[in-house]
This record gives C-alpha cells, structure tokens and sequence, in this order.
C-alpha cells in the first residue's frame, strides 16, 4: 500500500466495513477477457492469534457468465467500499474522495450439499436482512448456486474527511 497511513489493519474496523457494505465486486476472468461483477454477500470473520480468515459468501445462478467463469478459473479480485464522501479543495485536481474500503483475492468454491448451502445462505441474509425469517425449500437449494469465496488476502484502507 502506498500510502500507509491510509491502512487500516484493526480487525474491528474491518468487521465494521464488512458490515457497512452492502455489495463486493467480484474481479473475474473467462474467454472474453476480465469483468466485473457485484454481488450482495455475507460473511464470517474469524480472528486467531496467528491469523485472520475472511470467508465470503454469494449466491447466484448456475449458468451465464459469472458461473462457466468461476468453474473455468476459482480465483477472483474481491473489492468493497462504504462511507462516500467527496473532499472539496481550493482548485480542481484538490478535490478528492473520502471512503473505507477492503480489496483483495481469494479462490471461489461452489458449495454442493443443502447444509453447506443453507449456511451460507443464512450468513447472506444475517447480513443483508437481519430480521427475515429463513426457510430454504428443497427446491430453491437445488435450483440456487452457493459459493464461499476464501479470501487469501485482503487490505483495508481508509481516506478521511479532511477535519476544519
């Protein structure tokens, strides 16, 4: 990262972007070359002395672009971003933009068993629907794609409003 100051490495803090956010893109490649995708998502983060893992969790068809892409290569870009602001300056190039954001890369698994799918699923609508009533028939497991997306490594970073 460029400029250091701007990380952000409390895990707390990028619990709370986790959080904030309401969409990750997903940074994918196939025939056609390189695309983006956004997708809601939910997650687990599970902090250890040693280490931190970031799981992700997305839903989708099986079929179309983003699916043939994720079989033919895992590995994707993941990229989210909260708290838009812009920072207005003296003169034109001193504008610039405030926001929290986590970017990173991780490797893509379809998830193929109803348990794993429901968890993920339940983690999904934890974050983007807290209060809903969870009910997963048979038939919409069989018909929904489930991914978990194990993200190898990731940065947060933060740009401030500028304080008077």
């Amino acid at each position: 990262m460029r400029l250091s100051k701007r990380e952000i490495t409390d895990m707390a803090v990028i619990r709370e972007i986790l959080e904030e956010c309401d969409v990750v893109r997903l940074g994918l490649k196939d025939d056609e070359g390189m695309f983006i995708v956004p997708v809601n998502y939910g997650y687990n983060l599970e902090i250890y002395e040693d280490q931190t893992e970031l799981k992700l969790y997305i839903h989708g068809s099986g079929e179309g672009r983003k699916a043939d892409a994720i079989m033919a290569d895992p590995h994707a870009a993941i990229e989210m971003d909260c708290r838009h602001q812009i920072i207005t300056g003296d003169y034109t190039c001193s504008y610039s933009y405030a926001y929290r954001s986590i970017i990173g890369s991780g490797t893509i698994t379809r998830l193929e068993t109803d348990d794993d799918k429901r968890y993920a699923l339940g983690k999904l609508m934890e974050h983007m629907a807290p209060a809903a009533a969870l009910e997963f028939s048979p038939e919409m497991l069989g018909r929904t794609a489930v991914y978990r997306i194990d993200v190898v490594h990731f940065t947060g970073k933060e740009r401030r409003q500028k304080t008077e």
